[in-house]
């Protein structure tokens, strides 16, 4: 066995203990009891000179050093000194700075205060004005609570994953000061969140409702303050997800982009440097949300692997960094939707586009040698490369959005393929529009004109497909389905990789 063989089953393992502390909590007794088995397995291979028993050995050590580290995030947070403070009946003062961009909306934000002394991290929900900014210190009196747990989604959890276990709904707030104290990385933080702020001011000024929504959560990755009507209308066309930072969304986005790129007419290598960089400028852009971090981290992986050219490298590579993401932060693999949709996508990508991409070849095939239809036929095959990144991302994530949002689009294969290949366009017209309206409503006027032509397309298409058939709903569906979708799934691509292997091959 290669070593890179053995360290993806060494991922593996790692993530499986992971999963089994998440559903059933091993007792301490029986983590320690699988720990010294593993470690005498291993003394007995070595005795015997039996590699693969070493191997399996080793994963056992790998399968509880993953359920170890949950048990310690679970620790701490029972242990946290703020969670203990929760649902009590006093009222309690607090001084902390707000860490990250404050959330708002219409007629309230959100602002997570980490409080001094402690490190904890708390969720204060206040009225829209006065506006508080990144590194603002406050005081705060109010009550704790343990966040709330609904029917139809668990806030509760949903908080968890970053380390926020209370919440204060409408304390009053005291603004303390507004002298940052610096280092090197939230000095840029900063200035990123101002540059943001400016950008969307210059988008609202260039653009009119709905159009400066739709651009926004584009460009921005905020469809917060877009309305109901129109985000129901990107519910039903399966469209969502290109105006949020999802995990989906960015692998998609980076795959699509190189795909487009090479049908400009780019070297493969210039492509690919083209696009992580664009990309890493783009989640720079918007913020530094954690979902966006991990996915360009997924994708830009994708896109390295790709570049090597073996599917086994890349699916390993993959499998290494989500579980490193999940050795930092454990609880990502139930509650962070951002990295199961990114993680997905990026292994339907890696083992379904190939699969896609042979059946779409019969489309671009000519006999003739003509320097036209080589170059019709390397253009075809780059649009066909943007079918097979979309219907793959699509398949893999299919359970996961069903399960998390409890509906699923009909007609989203349909609607993704009309506009994912102009969301590039609108992502680089629209931020040069906003940047350049901020110094020249002139300048910033010309470059919102191709935007305009694209957004009226967009919205043409969100019209015509936006029908009453156009989802399908679905309720108290047992996790035993979506594991039966997923064996399927595995098995007929296995299935599917032997019959097309000469294809793969070039044959």
């Amino acid at each position: 066995m290669t070593s890179s063989k053995a360290l993806f089953y060494f991922c593996i393992s790692t993530i499986i203990g992971i999963l089994l502390q998440s559903i059933i909590k091993i007792p301490q007794a029986y983590t320690w009891g699988i720990l010294i088995s593993g470690i005498l397995i291993i003394a007995t291979s070595l005795i015997i000179g039996r590699r693969s028993f070493i191997i399996l050995g080793f994963c056992i050590l790998f399968l509880i050093l993953g359920v170890i580290r949950l048990q310690i995030s679970e620790f701490n947070i029972e242990n946290d000194t703020l969670k203990k403070l929760n649902d009590s009946p006093k009222t309690i003062t607090l001084l902390g700075q707000t860490i990250g961009e404050p959330d708002t909306r219409s007629s309230y934000q959100k602002l997570k205060i980490e409080v001094n002394d402690m490190g904890s991290i708390v969720l204060v929900t206040t009225g829209r004005y006065p506006e508080y900014h990144y590194l603002d210190k406050v005081k705060i009196t109010g009550k704790l609570k343990t966040p709330p747990e609904f029917e139809d989604f668990n806030y509760k959890n949903y908080l968890l994953k970053d380390g926020i276990y209370s919440v204060i709904d409408f304390p009053k707030i005291e603004l303390v000061s507004r002298e940052h104290d610096y280092n090197a990385f939230s000095f840029l933080y900063e200035k990123v969140l101002f540059l943001k702020e400016k950008l969307r001011k210059s988008i609202d000024l260039n653009f009119s409702s709905p159009q400066n929504s739709i651009l926004d959560g584009i460009v921005f990755g905020n469809d917060k303050n877009m309305p109901k009507d129109l985000k129901d209308k990107f519910n039903a066309t399966g469209l969502s997800h290109i105006t949020a930072v999802s995990g989906g969304n960015i692998v998609i986005l980076i795959s699509i982009l190189m795909s487009f790129l090479l049908f400009l007419g780019l070297w493969r290598s210039h492509a690919f440097y083209i696009s992580i960089i664009f990309i890493w400028v783009y989640i720079i852009l918007v913020g530094f949300p954690a979902s966006g971090v991990r996915a360009a981290i997924m994708g830009s992986i994708l896109l390295l692997a790709e570049i090597l050219g073996r599917q086994n490298t890349s699916s390993r590579i993959i499998m290494l960094a989500g579980s490193l993401m999940l050795f930092q932060n454990p609880f990502l693999l139930f509650y962070d939707v951002g990295f199961q949709l990114s993680f997905l996508a990026s292994m339907g990508i890696i083992y379904l586009k190939p699969i896609i991409d042979s059946f779409l070849k019969f489309s671009h095939k000519f006999k003739s040698r003509s320097q036209f239809k080589v170059i019709l036929n390397q253009r075809l095959k780059d649009l066909s490369d943007i079918i097979s990144v979309t219907l793959s991302a699509q398949i893999f994530t299919l359970p996961i959005i069903i399960y998390n949002f409890g509906t699923v689009s009909l007609i989203a294969p349909i609607t993704n393929l009309l506009i994912l290949p102009i969301v590039p366009f609108l992502m680089v017209f629209g931020f040069l529009a906003s940047l350049f309206g901020i110094f020249s409503g002139f300048l910033g006027w010309i470059f919102a004109l191709p935007c305009y032509a694209l957004l009226i397309y967009f919205l043409k298409v969100l019209d015509v497909f936006y029908q009453s058939w156009a989802t399908k709903s679905f309720e108290n569906i047992s996790w035993a389905w979506f594991l039966i979708y997923y064996v399927i799934l595995l098995m007929l691509i296995k299935f599917l990789q032997k019959k097309l292997k000469p294809k793969f091959l070039g044959f």
